[in-house]
């Protein structure tokens, strides 16, 4: 049965959402595929959600060719799995809780690592029954600090997420690259542009992982390339550390005055008019900056530490935070805030510093404050420096790493810029936006030792099983590919995406108009093509095509005024191109330029 506007449950808007910020929120709004429901919240409407099933369908149909089976969990779960891992608390804020009438912790799932885990762990015992893969498609929820740009970063959202069970690392391996290869052919299907780029574990755990990534200037995620084919996501980034150096003619650390310098600005211009350098100019690259932030651990505990690194860099929070050297779990890096310096009057605003000798050191567990001390990886063991001497108006020169102070490990923490080296030397990286669009993990044995998934291996022995996640937001995969298929009138879905394969248009007075549309709707839907008609009675043309142009409907075929002559209008809504047709070819004509539409996708027509 086709769709009809005079029924549909539609209502197209003129006007933007007053919190859209990006255009799928302000089309898939627009055109009444969806509605806010609250913040982050939406809800789906007849075209919405048939161009979901779409995706889905796709998405389904690549993962059963990989030999996955779906399964579907429920979204509300028991605490104690998410307790056993730890992720209850490492989730932190994130995570939906609530308790039951009888006091029983549940959640809303933000992830379903471990009930798969148990699932398996209820039905298999044996080496034999695996390699397995299993997945679902299901509504995750997460408790966004700030739910922005509609569907693409909401706080309940649908997601697929398959998971592997391997006896050993070698058919982890294996169905790691099965599912890599999934996902490229279903990205290759969806026709959406994407980047597969190397990234951290953050909660999830586990060893190695790639995020797909669609380009694009909207997203939150940044990402690096480089001419020779390095790609990661920036808080994935590793530095090259530099070769330690020859310290044996740097002259003994010492304490200058210089006063009115808390900047690096500041201070660069005092050192060279009262410190000259007898080789070249100070820069901010020979200045050692110090920088006090706050941790917040998923258990709530504070935690202030100082980061290292040259002047001329700045902090990047976020990838301090995935770095793993702040601590496990989802924890928040924030600038320390005045009551944190307050409470360590060690370090002194503007002129903090390692210490002026090894054998003194301020900062670091064993200093004199007892804040952990972390450097970026830039600072080379011999390195030579100007940096804070823990006195306000003065500053340590010469200060050698090794030799006048250490620290308590590295940390990937400085922002990452354009120009800087790839970590495997294939040249100058370049920073893009990007939106994550799905993640595989090695997620290896973390939940299955947690949760005591194990089977008798071919020795009769137990052995604890290796997993692997993979995830795909699907509701985001939709916006992004509204994101990438609109213009200034409205959505263009690709033909094989679209809620309708043809938009047939009534217009014009007259019932010989309508009937004809009718008519030729049916034989349409008769030829395997589905058809969206715009019967409205009462409405007028303008309104019509308007709403034609928004709901993005690829072919677009029109029935009005030259039917006097004899003729329809095909109009190609994506190109603009348009070409009148004898009555008689219609629908044939029409049925082949849909199927050629469908081809150069390298899809099919599900009708034929």
């Amino acid at each position: 049965m086709p769709l009809r506007m005079s029924s549909l449950f539609v209502r197209t808007l003129k006007e933007d959402p007053v919190d859209a910020e990006v255009a799928s929120h302000k089309l898939l709004h627009r055109a009444g595929y969806i509605r806010r429901a609250a913040p982050g919240i939406y809800t789906w409407l007849p075209l919405g959600l048939t161009v979901l099933r779409r995706v889905e369908e796709i998405v389904r149909e690549e993962m059963n060719a990989a030999g996955s089976q779906e399964v579907h969990f429920p979204a509300l779960l028991p605490a104690e799995p998410y307790q056993a891992t730890g992720r209850w608390v490492d989730y932190g804020d994130d995570m939906f809780r609530l308790q039951d009438r009888r006091k029983n912790d549940y959640i809303l799932a933000p992830t379903h690592e471990e009930v798969f885990t148990l699932l398996v762990k209820d039905l298999y015992s044996s080496y034999k029954d695996l390699p397995l893969s299993i997945y679902q498609i299901q509504t995750k929820y997460r408790d966004e600090a700030r739910p922005r740009a509609g569907v693409l970063r909401g706080r309940e959202f649908i997601m697929k997420d398959a998971y592997s069970f391997d006896i050993d690392d070698e058919g982890l391996s294996a169905s790691y690259e099965t599912m890599r290869r999934a996902y490229i052919r279903i990205f290759d299907r969806l026709g959406l542009e994407y980047i597969t780029v190397k990234a951290t574990a953050g909660a999830m755990g586990g060893s190695e992982t790639e995020e797909f990534l669609h380009p694009s200037e909207v997203g939150e995620d940044t990402f690096v390339r480089s001419p020779g084919g390095y790609t990661a996501n920036v808080e994935a980034v590793t530095t090259l550390t530099p070769e330690p150096l020859d310290f044996a003619d740097v002259p003994a650390a010492h304490v200058e005055d210089t006063p009115d310098t808390p900047t690096i600005a500041t201070l660069v211009a005092a050192a060279n008019e009262q410190h000259p350098r007898a080789d070249r100019e100070w820069t901010a690259a020979d200045t050692l900056k110090n920088v006090v932030v706050a941790i917040t651990h998923p258990d709530g505990e504070r935690e202030i530490v100082v980061i290292g690194l040259p002047g001329d860099r700045e902090v990047d929070l976020d990838r301090a935070a995935g770095s793993g050297a702040l601590g496990a779990g989802e924890i928040e890096v924030e600038p320390a805030t005045e009551a944190d310096l307050a409470a360590h009057p060690g370090l002194v605003r503007g002129y903090i510093g390692p210490g002026n000798s090894i054998d003194a050191p301020v900062l670091g567990l064993e200093g004199s404050t007892g804040i952990k001390y972390l450097l970026d990886p830039r600072v080379a063991q011999g390195s030579r420096w100007i940096t804070g001497s823990n006195e306000h108006g003065r500053h340590v020169f010469d200060l050698v790493h090794g030799r006048d102070f250490t620290a308590d490990g590295t940390v990937e923490a400085a922002e990452v810029r354009t120009g800087d080296p790839a970590p495997d030397g294939s040249g100058p990286l370049e920073l893009a936006r990007g939106v994550e669009i799905g993640q595989i993990f090695q997620l290896g044995r973390r939940y299955a030792e947690a949760l005591g998934l194990t089977v008798l291996d071919e020795n009769g022995k137990r052995a604890v099983v290796t997993m692997g996640s993979y995830g795909i937001g699907v509701t985001r995969v939709m916006a992004c590919i509204a994101e990438g298929n609109h213009d200034e009138r409205g959505l263009i879905w690709p033909q094989h995406l679209a809620p309708a394969d043809v938009h047939v248009v009534a217009t014009g007075k007259g019932d010989e108009i309508l009937a004809k549309a009718e008519e030729i709707t049916a034989d349409l839907e008769a030829a395997g093509v589905r058809v969206l008609i715009d019967d409205r009675p009462k409405t007028s043309p303008g309104v019509k095509f308007g709403d034609a142009e928004l709901l993005g409907v690829p072919t677009v075929l029109v029935v009005g005024r030259g039917l006097a002559d004899g003729t329809v209008e095909l109009r190609d809504r994506r190109t603009g191109e348009s070409r009148d047709l004898p009555v008689a070819e219609a629908v044939a004509e029409t049925t082949r330029f849909v199927d050629e539409q469908y081809a150069a996708l390298g899809a099919q027509r599900t009708g034929r």
